[in-house]
């Protein structure tokens, strides 16, 4: 019992420390990626006297640097989040945006500092990744009860099966435990308590399963308390009114390119350049979904996409499809409010029909709007739509249980690169 009291007393400062990593980053940080390109442009001391040129310099600086940190850790929390493909993406994104509101309101500022401010983002943000990836590899002590045996087999977690209610002054960053198997003993529970009680967090199982491979088991839905599953109403709203921006300022830059990839679909197969297809969409309401056609017309399929080799698939409609084209006609989906962006994918009539009768809770993934691209295309892909049905299901609920601006930024970034490389998701 001394053992681990003393094991408590050095993980309590150790949790205190990490609490800590937030203000140092932050303080650190700013002064690293604002101080020294200023200290650079203006020499030592250029504190001392601030026009409105460095003062609005400094300020954009300092509110990309500021965005940037709190976007990234917002995102670590997700799986497959692979910060390192998207720190530059987001730095990037960041000063665009600081140089846009500074070219608009046709304010001051110095390019040299800038760009130098925006240099020294990328070198402390990717030393920060590289640093905290090789020492911050979460170990966590795992209760040798219930359903442990496909967690324990994980990637990238250190999990060390206990053998005894007592933690032998190893240092864990957390307790996990099949809070409701009836194996639990009285032994268990109160050592899980002790470790409550001293700030060493304590994770049902599923919260784990679910923060490493981003889905929501199906199985035990019932698990999950439906309030957790309920979209925030506000950020509905909030979406909403981003969507309908974003569609209409989308709708006219990308006009050429729905033009274009139109008379190559005509000049490659005979038939439409569109698809249209009623399917299941936000709160079960059936409405017409518009894409480019990928496939030929005269050959007959299963009502469903077979695959990348699915013999129906036009050689045009096999590049739309990896790079996403065929998808772009759905920005008028958007803008009548019928999709969005960024949610789960919405299923034909006849596979809505087949999956309520075959899937349990199928239905309550229509409890958010349908989206362009979704959390189970950039983790699981697209293509084969039947086979992987139940899996995506399990994404599409951890979409609607974790809905937010950071999930919709994620999502968003990763859907970029696949158009951009052609590379689908994993």
């Amino acid at each position: 019992m001394n053992n681990h009291t003393r094991y408590e007393r050095r993980h309590s400062r150790w949790y205190e420390g990490l609490l800590l990593g937030w203000p140092f980053q932050l303080i650190v940080g700013a002064l690293v990626v604002m101080g020294l390109p200023a200290w650079e442009r203006w020499g030592w001391g250029f504190w001392e006297y601030l026009p409105q040129v460095r003062t609005n310099t400094l300020l954009a600086c300092g509110l990309a640097f500021i965005g940037i940190l709190w976007t990234l850790r917002r995102m670590h929390r997700f799986p497959g989040a692979r910060l390192s493909a998207f720190i530059a993406p987001y730095i990037s994104v960041a000063y665009l945006l600081v140089v846009a509101v500074l070219f608009f309101t046709r304010e001051e500022y110095t390019r040299q500092v800038l760009f130098g401010s925006y240099l020294m983002s990328l070198g402390w943000f990717y030393l920060a990744f590289f640093l905290g990836r090789r020492y911050r590899r979460m170990k966590l002590a795992v209760v040798p009860v219930g359903r442990i045996d496909k967690l324990l087999t994980e990637a990238g977690v250190d999990f060390r099966r206990l053998e005894m209610p007592d933690l032998g002054g190893v240092r864990y960053d957390g307790i996990v435990a099949d809070l409701r198997s009836d194996e639990l003993s009285p032994a268990w529970e109160k050592f899980l308590a002790r470790c409550t009680l001293n700030h060493i967090p304590v994770y049902h199982i599923r919260q784990i399963q679910e923060s490493l491979s981003g889905r929501v088991e199906v199985e035990h839905l019932t698990e999950n308390e439906y309030g957790s599953l309920l979209p925030s109403f506000f950020y509905q709203g909030f979406k909403r009114c981003i969507d309908l921006v974003s569609a209409l300022l989308l709708l006219p830059l990308l006009t050429p390119v729905m033009l274009a990839v139109a008379v190559a679909i005509r000049l490659d197969s005979s038939g439409p350049a569109l698809f249209i297809q009623h399917r299941m969409g936000f709160r079960g309401v059936p409405f017409r979904v518009y894409k480019f056609r990928s496939m030929y017309i005269d050959q007959k399929g299963s009502g469903f996409t077979e695959g990348d080799d699915d013999p129906r698939i036009t050689k045009v409609g096999r590049f739309i499809r990896k790079c996403r084209l065929d998808e772009l006609p759905q920005l008028f989906n958007v803008i009548k409010g019928e999709m969005s962006f960024i949610g789960p994918r919405p299923e034909s009539m006849q596979l809505s029909e087949w999956y309520e009768r075959d899937v349990p809770f199928f239905s309550y993934r229509h409890v958010v709007r349908p989206g362009i691209s979704g959390w189970a295309q950039v983790e699981q892909g697209y293509a084969a739509e039947v086979d992987g049905m139940t899996t995506k299901l399990q994404y599409d609920f951890y979409y609607i249980k974790h809905f937010s601006l950071w999930l919709d930024v994620l999502i968003a970034f990763k859907t970029l690169k696949t158009i951009v490389t052609g590379d689908g998701a994993r």
